[in-house]
């Protein structure tokens, strides 16, 4: 098990942060300088290929010369037994393609601040002689700052030569692939300049240009079809950046940029206001014939020449040569045995293995419990080596996947075999998906069953606000469920209008609506009655969340107008009243009027008075008159309105008056 183990005694393995179709990543601490680094392990089988091995040492430590800011530092480049890793700077962050998952289509302004770094970095390593061979987002790293950085230089170059191909690797870097590379041409600075083109765009579109079911057919799309316009996909990126993408990604070269350095030197104007006006990228057009591109074939043999040459037939007529039957005898002879002689040279060239003692054939422990393979292996006469656990979703936990040297193979006995043992189908730690967008969440997630729920949120639409599994937590994709909890924007509800609603009416509003309603200000109002409501915010039929508040602004009334005091003094006349003193008819009147008093009819008075306070409903003053008297009545009377008062004695008017403003 390579955790934990410490490499070339100096470096501490201490988890593993990645891995691939060619080498494994791991995390891990340099005990001298005290620093962590990542190290990258190779899953090459170096042991009978020595010129293979110097090649790689070659190339990796060629790229150790790179030094840019926005490229991965490779500290060093070394062997520990039959481990071949490389030590680099350890980057914290995401890869540019994890980025481009969770944030397509990137606007124009970000995508070409990400682009000049790249192309910074790639101009860097092509004046040092170094071509990448294998640009491609994955590549590509970005810090916790989003700063650009490019690892995996010079190594493409150095493993080109093995034997070892995997699928998904190949399909991987075929979408990125140029034109004279799928042809089987050899990369060139150019054939970056490609790479970084499609880059561009699928950091514009969240897309790529070209897609297929086989690497096949991506390739022949890279041949044959001219890149997609990206203002057809989306309209709004500018014409010049549209043009830096067609330029990058031309199918000729010669029509390409001609450096990474011109690239980032058109990407640093591509905004700029001077070219809003842009006329669309074409490639120019060829007057000549047209012509067939060669395919590129692998060298002919000197012997394949010589078998396909045709020699002229010669014109001259041979003499007639007298045979000398016992000199061609001995060349026949000579002849069978030095045929014997080559055929068993070709033996020991070709089978070396049939001419050497104790060679035996390592057995096929794939698919067997570690133990059984152990067993079965040491049974044959073998040492076991390393045991490494790799993930792999074919073979079950604990089971071998393969070793090194390979089954099949003739090694001597007592040879030392690595073991590749299965940790089980790959887990995945789960990120913090929470304020995401569900459609980006899902494509970073597609090989695990997603289910959604969603829920009344003041996130916007479409917005992750929970997650089960938990943050942190270790699952397999395939056999996990994982539950989004998804906003379906604000409980929104219709307010409705309240212009001239009474303070009751707003009270059983607020009771069955579930707003809050709040008096935030009183005013005059010549037609809203005094305490219904004018206005209110929000208006009526906006939509806000339950538990909001309406502000209303209620009536005062009309605004009072201006008054004046009126005093009028009022005589009212005292009339005695008059007695009747006559005899009665049975002529004993006197007598009847000396035992009793006359009569008296009392006088009532009533004053009315119409102003600004009062109404002529009721009487402001009632008394009986007994002299006559001077009353002085005070009317207030507003602006352009009129009093009166009127004056009754015994319920009869004996003065009325009307008093204008």
């Amino acid at each position: 098990m390579l955790i934990g183990k410490r490499i070339s005694g100096r470096y501490k393995l201490l988890e593993m942060i990645g891995g691939g179709g060619m080498s494994n990543v791991y995390l891990a601490h340099d005990m001298i300088l005290d620093r962590d680094v990542a190290i990258k392990v190779l899953r090459y089988d170096f042991a009978n290929e020595e010129e293979l091995h110097r090649r790689f040492q070659r190339e990796a430590l060629s790229a150790t010369s790179l030094t840019h800011p926005n490229i991965v530092n490779i500290y060093d480049v070394g062997e520990d037994e039959d481990i071949h890793y490389i030590v680099m700077e350890f980057v914290k962050g995401k890869t540019l393609k994890e980025y481009i998952l969770l944030n397509a289509p990137v606007s124009p302004m970000k995508s070409v601040m990400l682009m000049k770094q790249l192309t910074s970095a790639i101009s860097t390593a092509h004046n040092n002689h170094i071509i990448h061979r294998d640009i491609k987002p994955q590549n590509i790293l970005l810090d916790e700052e989003e700063n650009v950085k490019v690892t995996d230089f010079g190594i493409a170059m150095a493993l080109s030569a093995t034997s070892y191909t995997q699928t998904n690797s190949v399909l991987g870097t075929v979408h990125y692939l140029s034109p004279e590379q799928a042809r089987g041409g050899t990369a060139t600075k150019q054939s970056d300049v490609y790479a970084l083109g499609i880059v561009l765009f699928e950091l514009l579109t969240g897309q790529l240009p070209f897609s297929g079911e086989s690497a096949v057919s991506i390739a022949l799309k890279h041949l044959q079809t001219e890149t997609p316009s990206i203002r057809k996909i989306i309209p709004s990126i500018p014409q010049s950046i549209e043009n830096v993408v067609l330029k990058a990604t031309a199918k000729n070269p010669k029509d390409r940029y001609r450096s990474a350095e011109e690239m980032e030197a058109d990407l640093a104007t591509a905004l700029s206001p001077e070219r809003a006006e842009e006329e669309k990228f074409v490639v120019a057009i060829d007057d000549d014939a047209t012509k067939v591109l060669p395919v590129i074939k692998e060298p002919v043999s000197f012997n394949e020449v010589s078998d396909t040459k045709k020699m002229a037939p010669s014109k001259k007529v041979a003499k007639p040569v007298k045979p000398k039957s016992k000199n061609k005898k001995w060349k026949i002879v000579g002849g069978i045995l030095a045929g014997i002689l080559l055929l068993i040279l070709l033996m020991f060239v070709l089978f070396p293995g049939l001419f050497k003692a104790d060679k035996i054939s390592v057995p096929d422990v794939s698919n067997l419990e570690l133990e059984e393979a152990i067993e079965q292996l040491e049974s044959e006469g073998f040492t076991i080596g390393d045991k490494t656990l790799e993930v792999s979703d074919e073979v079950e936990e604990n089971k071998i996947i393969r070793t090194t040297p390979e089954a099949g193979k003739l090694r001597d006995k007592n040879s030392e075999i690595h073991l590749f043992v299965s940790s089980g189908k790959e887990s995945y730690v789960l990120e913090n998906y929470v304020g995401k967008d569900i459609d980006q969440v899902k494509i970073l997630l597609q090989n695990f069953n997603i289910q959604t729920e969603e829920k009344f949120d003041d996130q916007p639409r479409g917005t992750i606000i929970g997650q089960t599994p938990a943050v942190g937590e270790e699952v397999i994709p395939d056999e996990t469920d994982i539950l989004l909890t998804v906003s379906k924007g604000p409980d929104l509800r219709t307010v409705s209008d309240l212009t001239d609603w009474n303070e009751k009416a707003l009270s059983d509003y607020e009771k069955s609506s579930g707003f809050k309603i709040r008096v935030a200000n009183r005013r005059n109002s010549d037609s809203i009655p005094k305490g219904n409501v004018i206005e209110q915010s929000p208006k009526p039929n906006a939509k806000v969340s339950p538990g909001s508040t309406i502000d209303v602004t209620l009536s005062d009334g009309p605004k009072a107008k201006d008054t004046k005091f009126v005093v009028k003094s009022v005589t009212i006349p005292y009339e005695p009243p008059v007695v009747d003193e006559g005899e009665g008819e049975d002529g004993n009147n006197e007598e009847e009027n000396n035992n009793e008093q006359p009569v008296v009819e009392k006088q009532v008075v009533r004053i009315y008075i119409q102003d600004k306070t009062r109404t002529m409903l009721e009487p402001v003053e009632e008394f009986v008159l007994t002299e006559t008297v001077v009353k002085q009545l005070k009317l207030e009377i507003s602006e352009g309105e009129k009093a009166a008062y009127r004056i009754e004695v015994n319920s009869k008017v004996i003065i009325e008056e009307t008093i204008p403003y």
